[in-house]
């Protein structure tokens, strides 16, 4: 019954105490490269903050986090049940040997151990985990939005891998190549900064350091060199147009946000990006940033203010929909196939934005089908966390299970607010439905203005 002391320890004292002013609250909190004593991560159970190691104890291993982790479900060796569980293993000393839930996929029980002031990933040998465990998890927050008792499987999972990319260098797979474009390239692919505009070159699009002042600086996110989101660009960029609103770009000046950095536990090149961007936003004058992209929102907006960048940011859905509620919008009947609509991890879960989306598909006229697992309890898809990069095999793919979930509703279009979702959704094989942004559907359903009066 220790989880009952530990449980309202860690509950009175809890490492992010603004969740219970009904906030949210789920930026990663920062390493301070500054202060000599932090370590550059987490490599013993020991160097978890002590509210953390009150967090752990304080599982009732209920199960639920186990029940919506995608990652689990597909056959990959993570369960965040049993990793909250090794880290209590750890912290008292021992193994796993006495765990009688349900195991890591493919990890039998029995043949890991720790202590206090071991390596929990171990350069040799069996240790508390393995790494593949921690580079399965999508950052999804499932199984943070389900537990009872408020524990952050998340941050202790990115706070481990910090050390094994900061203080080893062991991003698996992709990471390191990815990391090593953010650095030479300031974008995850490695294309020529330069090229940043290539989409839009017919679209005279005003750049900020030509008009210095702006109301909405359009963060256009590194869909900007995917010729597949280009399109979702290029259909809100039409939105924008149609609602008169007076929007610029930061054009070649902009540089990843550094979500992906920050995932893969490169703290430091994300701390880079973000003062960057920082510098570069302060020379201009803007009101709001809107975006695509759920994860450059949610940096730009809860994990940019650490180091300084105090930013009004909206998903491109909600902005959309308050043009819409303030008449500057007006949408003419969907006439398409039946639709259903997947809710990003990053948009939902990490921002509380679920209501924008459909509202808006319901203002053009479309009799949305939920599927049963959406909303806060929405399936994730897969592209979260750098999990595409570090590539962790599975008995299935996460995004062919969200995709079984989109077939269930009988929907011929699935209506989508994040380019990563397009792109795992996309990765499915046919037949499937229609993967489609809710900017490329409402861009077709749009009342010209001119033509009406």
């Amino acid at each position: 019954m220790k989880h009952a002391f530990a449980g309202a320890l860690h509950l009175a004292f809890h490492r992010r105490a603004e969740r219970f002013n009904g906030g949210r609250s789920t930026g990663l909190k920062p390493l301070h490269f500054d202060d000599q004593q932090q370590p550059l991560g987490v490599e013993k159970p020991s160097e978890f903050t002590w509210n953390q190691l009150l967090g752990f104890d304080a599982c009732v291993q209920c199960g639920r986090c186990e029940a919506m982790c995608p990652a689990f479900a597909a056959g990959q060796p993570l369960n965040p049940k049993k990793l909250i569980q090794d880290m209590v293993v750890g912290l008292a000393g021992g193994s796993d040997a006495a765990y009688a839930g349900s195991p890591y996929p493919g990890k039998p029980v029995g043949e890991h151990q720790g202590s206090p002031f071991a390596s929990i990933i171990a350069r040799e040998g069996q240790g508390l985990l393995d790494a593949e465990t921690l580079w399965s998890c999508t950052t999804c927050r499932a199984c943070v939005e389900e537990c009872p008792m408020m524990i952050e499987h998340v941050d202790a999972i990115v706070d481990m891998r910090r050390h094994l990319t900061l203080e080893r260098g062991q991003t698996p797979n992709k990471g390191a190549e990815v990391i090593d474009n953010l650095i030479a390239t300031d974008n995850p692919n490695g294309f020529n900064p330069a090229s940043r505009m290539n989409w839009a070159a017919d679209l005279s699009l005003p750049v900020l350091s030509d008009v210095k002042r702006t109301d909405v600086l359009l963060w256009m996110g590194d869909g900007a060199f995917d010729m597949r989101n280009q399109r979702s660009l290029r259909a809100l960029v039409k939105i924008l147009r149609a609602a008169k609103v007076d929007f610029a770009v930061l054009g070649n000046e902009e540089r990843d946000s550094g979500d992906v950095a920050r995932r893969l536990g490169d703290e430091a090149t994300f701390q880079s990006l973000a003062k960057r961007n920082i510098a570069t936003l302060a020379q201009y004058s803007f009101r709001t940033i809107v975006t695509c992209d759920p994860h450059s929102f949610h940096v730009l907006k809860n994990e940019y203010g650490d180091f300084g960048g105090q930013y009004v940011v909206y998903h491109h859905t909600t902005y959309i929909n308050h043009l819409r509620q303030t008449g500057k919008l007006k949408f003419t009947p969907y006439k398409g196939g039946s639709v259903t609509y997947h809710d990003p991890c990053y948009l939902g879960r990490y921002n509380g934005e679920y209501d924008a989306p459909r509202d808006l598909l319901k203002a053009a006229g479309i009799q949305l089908i939920e599927m049963e697992r959406s909303g806060f309890r929405s399936r994730c898809c897969g592209g979260g966390g750098g999990a595409p990069i570090t590539d962790i095999p599975g008995k299935q793919r996460i995004p062919d299970m969200r995709m079984e979930d989109i077939r269930q509703t009988s929907a011929e279009v699935v209506a989508v607010g994040c380019p990563q979702c397009t792109a795992m959704l996309e990765g499915v094989v046919d037949p499937r439905p229609e993967v489609l942004d809710i900017a490329e559907i409402l861009a077709k359903q749009l009342v010209d203005p001119e033509a009406t009066a």
